[in-house]
């Protein structure tokens, strides 16, 4: 005699028995209907939503970037809310038309809308992945430094410098590997050109010092004499702190864009106009 709460066996295959329990009546009322409701109408959510225009800001030679989409304004959801503050991703041979500058992304950030438009400005650069890793090679040394700055405009902008050691003329050795003290001295000398280049300007003339590597240059020239260096870049740049929000400031980097084509008036072949004088 086996008490009822123990589970039953199978003597040949020692597996449980399931007990079979009694359902209460009139308590699955639902089980032979479908689902409550039944099945939703599926909608397209392309159908709600409309296109913008990405602008870059005048410092870049392509204007229009992109385009990108958003739930269109309904009820106390408003369109522009939802596209302020997007950050947009941007390869630095499609903003100036170079493929030689293809290594360098741009951060642009959606700071106004305008119509169909959206004002961006700039928000940050960084390197490829792909570019920094052809860089390092081993025998060399890495020498790396970040600088806070602070731009005429009142931007705050934390950039990162990045450089290696060079081979002198005629060097026997194989290896090119900078001593503790040298390091010290050229990362104070990246601290310092970065630092002056940096606070006399504001953020464009800031950014076009960035892309044809100004600074780059001058700070191999001046580390020359403590240890010869190669490959110096402004490795990365991010916008830690921005001004208030100005209409007037971003419309300067920006300029007007009310005049532009809408579309043109396309004529219409002779053919296709000949039934419709008929008509």
């Amino acid at each position: 005699f086996l008490p009822p709460f123990l589970p039953f066996f199978n003597c040949a295959s020692r597996q449980p028995l399931t007990r079979l329990a009694k359902m209460a009546v009139g308590k699955n009322k639902r089980m032979s209907k479908g689902k409550k409701g039944g099945k939703k109408k599926t909608v397209d959510v392309f159908t709600k939503k409309d296109w913008y225009d990405i602008k870059a800001p005048s410092m870049f030679s392509v204007k229009q970037v992109g385009k990108t989409l958003v739930t269109r304004t309904q009820g106390t959801k408003i369109a522009s809310d939802g596209l302020k503050g997007r950050i947009f991703e941007v390869s630095l041979a499609d903003l100036n038309q170079d493929e030689d500058q293809a290594f360098r992304k741009i951060l642009l950030k959606c700071e106004d809308v305008q119509g169909k438009n959206l004002l961006t400005n700039f928000h940050g650069m960084d390197f490829t992945t792909d570019k920094l890793r052809s860089l390092v090679r081993k025998w060399f040394t890495l020498i790396e430094c970040g600088v806070d700055v602070k731009t005429t405009d009142n931007y705050m902008l934390r950039v990162f410098v990045i450089g290696f050691t060079k081979r002198r003329m005629d060097q026997a050795k194989r290896t090119c590997y900078a001593q503790s003290a040298q390091i010290r001295q050229i990362r104070k000398k990246m601290t310092e050109i970065v630092t002056r280049e940096s606070v006399t300007c504001d953020l464009k003339e800031l950014v076009l010092k960035f892309i044809p590597e100004v600074i780059g240059k001058e700070i191999e020239k001046v580390c020359a004499g403590i240890y010869p260096l190669q490959n110096v870049y402004i490795r990365k740049a991010k916008i830690l702190k921005a001004p208030k929000f100005d209409v007037t400031k971003l419309m300067e980097v920006h300029g007007d864009y009310s005049g532009e084509d809408a579309g043109a008036k396309v004529e219409r072949p002779a053919e296709e106009a000949k039934p419709e004088e008929e008509a």
